[in-house]
This record gives structure tokens, C-alpha cells and sequence, in this order.
């Protein structure tokens, strides 16, 4: 896209309510399956190596705090442990597609998946494993946004591909507003100018200063492959203008 290739290793962010279905709540095993399909058709037949960040809106989101009489550190603690449902959930559904994965937790549950660490997360990419990662930063009032960023910068992602229920980024709520315009290529500073909120500003940032492109994007049906092949399909978002071809 825009001219230029797909990177060898590529992180992909999904929101925990596409996991959810059309109602964005729980799971929906259809949409788990499809999903692991793709994947495995994205790294047996692209060859990338393939990071995931899942997110836990399905489940509990931060901003539930105050509705529920629950201070806002303790819901995000929550919502760490609804991304690991998340992680345990596709790592079932892309074992049983016959690819290979890790979970790593930024939060140390070992009877369930391996503690975040640098070098083997990089290790098990170079192998050829799918690597899930839960529980965000594990800090709270931090975004699964601002974790895909760092985890992307940590192990080295030539890009972040964001998985979405929109398809791309408009220059104002395409649902409020019919004038709405869909941007093909931007950058950060503009996401952060126009207070566009389809990325977290404090990820927007970190990915600016990491210079690490994003593409925001509808997770439908073979779009993920699309992206994959090279195809440009969303929002291409840049760390800053620019001429020259981009890595997505």
C-alpha cells in the first residue's frame, strides 16, 4: 500500500467486541473460527510472522467503572484478565486451524500462558508461532491501543494493523454525520490535531515517536488476507507525511 511492501512481522490489534459477534458481547465461536482461518491462511501462505493484541470490550471495559461503583484501576485489572479469555479463546481456535502459538501475559498467570519476555516473544516469531499477547501493559488506565504499540515496538513490527467494525479513519463520525470523509492515507499528528479517537491518543503518540505506520481497518471477512497480499484496503497512517513508500 502505498506503494510499498508488506513487512515480515506485523502486529495486529483486535477489539475484544468483534470478538463478541454482532453484539460485541462474550464470544461467538463462528466469528473465532473464521478469524483463526484467516490467520492461517496469513502466515502458512504469506509467511508473516504474526503478533496479536487482543483487547477485552466483550467483557468489562474502564470506562464501566463509575456505573458500576468500582474504582477505575480495579476495572482495568479486570479488563486485563477478560483479554486473557480473549488470548486463551483464539489460541484454542488457531491450535485446532494446526498453527503453533504462545500466550504471554504482562500479568504472571503461568498455569495458563508464559510471562511476557522480550527475547523469547521475538524467539517464538522467528519460529513461526503465532504470539498472543494479554493483559495490555498490565498497568492500568493504559489502552490494549498503547500495549499493541509497545508490544509492536518491543518485538520489532514493521507495522500495526489495526481490526476494527469501521473501515478506516474519517474526518468526523461517519454515523452522526453523512458528509463524513474516509481518509486513505494520514498521520498521527492529524489523529491527534482533530482529536480523531479511533486510535487512543497516548498509542497515536507512541507510534509517532516509534515511527511505526498503522493501518486502521474493517475486520471483515478477507480483508486481513487482503492486507496480507498487500492490498490497500482502511487507513493508512503514517508517523508523519510523506512522499516515499511505507512498509504496511
Amino acid at each position: 500500500m502505498e506503494g510499498g511492501g508488506v513487512p515480515s512481522r506485523v502486529l495486529l490489534k483486535i477489539s475484544g467486541e468483534i470478538l463478541g459477534g454482532g453484539e460485541g458481547k462474550g464470544l461467538a465461536a463462528p466469528v473465532l473460527q473464521a478469524l483463526a482461518r484467516e490467520i492461517r491462511e496469513v502466515v502458512r501462505e504469506v509467511g508473516l510472522e504474526l503478533a496479536v493484541v487482543v483487547g477485552g470490550g466483550n467483557f468489562i471495559r474502564g470506562t464501566q467503572a463509575r456505573a458500576l461503583g468500582i474504582d477505575r484501576a480495579t476495572v482495568d485489572y479486570m479488563g486485563m484478565l477478560a483479554t486473557v479469555m480473549n488470548a486463551l479463546a483464539l489460541q484454542s481456535a488457531l491450535e485446532a486451524e494446526g498453527l503453533e502459538t504462545r500466550v504471554m501475559t504482562a500479568i504472571e498467570m503461568r498455569a495458563v500462558a508464559e510471562p511476557y519476555v522480550r527475547r523469547r516473544a521475538i524467539r517464538h516469531l522467528e519460529k513461526g508461532r503465532v504470539v498472543i499477547f494479554g493483559c495490555g501493559t498490565g498497568n492500568p488506565f493504559f489502552s490494549t491501543d498503547t500495549a499493541a504499540v509497545l508490544r509492536a515496538s518491543e518485538v520489532g513490527a514493521g507495522a500495526i494493523w489495526k481490526g476494527t467494525k469501521v473501515d478506516g479513519v474519517y474526518t468526523r463520525d461517519p454515523v452522526a454525520h453523512a458528509d463524513a470523509q474516509r481518509y486513505e492515507v494520514t498521520t498521527f499528528d492529524e489523529l491527534l490535531s482533530r482529536n480523531l479517537r479511533v486510535v487512543d491518543p497516548t498509542a497515536a503518540a507512541l507510534s509517532r515517536e516509534n515511527r511505526l505506520p498503522m493501518v486502521i481497518f474493517r475486520l471483515a471477512p478477507g480483508n486481513l488476507l487482503r492486507l496480507a497480499r498487500g492490498e490497500q484496503i482502511g487507513t493508512l497512517v503514517l508517523p508523519e507525511a510523506s512522499t516515499n513508500t511505507v512498509d504496511l
